[in-house]
């Protein structure tokens, strides 16, 4: 069976079902430390590992996450897909607070993030056209239907660096472009993602309309964070539902991401950057 990531808070593991709960003390990647311990478990038979993205008690701040650190661990891992469940302001009145959106697209407005391994000597292009995989948002929206939650099917995540939130002007010139929804981190773990060949896809809880929106008060942390609490149960419940279908799944779109995006002359990588990349590149570089 199929390998389940899930990077979201520290309490997404807390629920029923789950059995053989271990801690794993991964606190070293050739990239840096992780943002946290590892929790695995098994639900109905399939493999699941817990990550905090933030740590716990939400010690890192958007920009300051370990992107990479947390992506290559969970591929050493064997972890097969990844699902991110984090919280999201609505740029449309129709995307309400409490809601779901399982998003299709991304545009990065990050400055600076490491959001690729291939770097330092080794260059890879993957495909991003389509950044997430349709077989795990296929199962989220099935899921969320099935539990009897509000789920919009699409949409477009805007990635804000962070981590202050917008400007007036800056969400009304996202809702200008045609944004949905708009985050801080999603965008740099589904590129990432990508490159390790695992399947990544979002369950986005709305929790605000974004300052855009007269009608609503202004953005307030007390906010975000009453509705976030609110719906982590529904969450769980969606995660309780598709964790076991996709472990189910024996194929994934981006299982062979890298097979033509590597473009360095394998002569001119060196050894110790097949050694730092061998969990991601082993199985065409070899």
């Amino acid at each position: 069976m199929a390998k389940v990531g899930i990077i979201g808070g520290s309490g997404l593991y807390q629920f029923d079902g789950l059995e053989k709960v271990e801690e794993l003390d991964i606190m070293d990647t050739p990239f840096g430390q992780p943002s946290d311990h590892f929790v695995t478990g098994k639900l109905e038979g399939t493999d699941v590992v817990f990550l905090s993205r933030h740590g716990r008690g939400h010690r890192h701040s958007p920009s300051e996450i370990n992107y990479r650190a947390n992506i290559y661990a969970m591929k050493r891992l064997g972890v097969d897909a990844i699902i991110s469940v984090s919280a999201c302001g609505s740029l449309k009145e129709e995307l309400k607070p409490m809601d779901f959106v399982v998003p299709d697209q991304f545009v990065d407005r990050t400055a600076g993030r490491k959001s690729s391994f291939f770097t330092e000597g080794i260059v890879a292009h993957v495909s991003f056209a389509d950044p997430v995989a349709p077989e795990l948002t296929k199962i989220l929206i099935e899921s969320c239907k099935e539990i009897g939650v509000t789920v919009h099917e699409k949409g477009t995540y805007v990635n804000m660096e962070g981590p202050q939130f917008s400007t007036k002007a800056e969400s009304h010139l996202y809702r200008s472009w045609g944004m949905d929804i708009i985050g801080m981190t999603n965008v740099t773990e589904a590129k990432l993602a990508r490159e390790a060949e695992i399947a990544y896809a979002s369950l986005a809880a709305v929790t605000d309309y974004d300052c855009w929106y007269e009608a609503h008060e202004s953005v307030t942390l007390e906010m975000i964070i009453n509705n976030l609490q609110a719906n982590i149960g529904n969450a769980k419940k969606v995660l309780r539902t598709a964790i076991p279908k996709i472990g189910k799944l024996k194929t994934f779109s981006a299982q062979n991401a890298l097979a033509t995006a590597i473009m360095t002359d394998p002569k001119m990588i060196t050894e110790q950057m097949r050694t730092r990349l061998k969990v991601i590149i082993g199985k065409y570089i070899k």
